[in-house]
């Protein structure tokens, strides 16, 4: 039983084994969120035969209390607001615009960096893995999830190496499926159950999804 990862190519390698069922299915599609959800989704793909994408979600913070949530945007155009926060807590829509407009542009320019040309695969009708390097909170993954129902898919399987057992238990419940390869009753924090747990860049990302799609060798361990 393994108790740490040697580095997020081997976590997503064990996390494909915790999926296998899914395998070679012609509906799979395989989603990394950026950026150290993808090298881990890239490994899962390449397993399972699926092709991959990534998944941009950007928060879409309480101004003032930018930690806090009030909705998310999401790669294809999905906006997701918290109505009821926002009513809670008086928010106008002016300052709703504002962010969602600043997060926008960022979403869309981590798309053309991460895919260039490329238009974004289509999730509908498709049984979609949600891919992360670790869940501990859940928020992004969170956000993820509704932002994806938005569009269609068939299901929804949330997939980590690692993470908090509660935070799983919510997200099985907002998603079809949650699969973790481990789930320690103290997480702490995800980077602790890797041996390597250097910082994703964009050109890391970019290089995975090059590999997936053909564009350059797929080196295998």
């Amino acid at each position: 039983m393994i108790s740490r990862f040697r580095d997020r190519a081997e976590a997503g390698r064990l996390l494909a084994r915790e999926l296998s069922e899914y395998a070679g299915r012609t509906e799979l599609l395989v989603l990394g969120l950026p950026r150290g959800g993808v090298p881990v989704a890239f490994e899962v793909a390449r397993l399972l035969g699926a092709p991959l994408d990534v998944f941009v979600v950007r928060k879409l913070g309480v101004p003032g209390q930018e930690e806090l949530a009030m909705g998310a945007i999401a790669s294809g155009g999905v906006c997701v607001i918290n109505q009821a926060l926002v009513r809670q807590l008086g928010i106008p829509a002016r300052a709703i615009e504002a962010v969602t407009a600043t997060e926008t542009r960022e979403l869309e320019r981590r798309q053309t960096l991460y895919r260039g040309r490329r238009p974004p695969l289509d999730v509908r009708g498709r049984t979609v893995i949600l891919v992360d390097d670790g869940l501990a909170t859940g928020a992004t993954m969170a956000a993820a999830v509704r932002a994806l129902r938005k569009q269609g898919p068939a299901s929804i399987v949330v997939a980590a190496p690692v993470g908090a057992p509660e935070t799983c238990a919510a997200l099985a419940g907002m998603a079809d499926d949650c699969v973790c390869v481990l789930r320690p009753p103290e997480l702490r924090g995800v980077g602790l159950w890797y041996e390597d747990f250097r910082q994703t860049d964009d050109a890391e990302v970019r290089a995975c999804l090059d590999r997936a799609t053909g564009a350059l060798p797929v080196a295998v361990a």
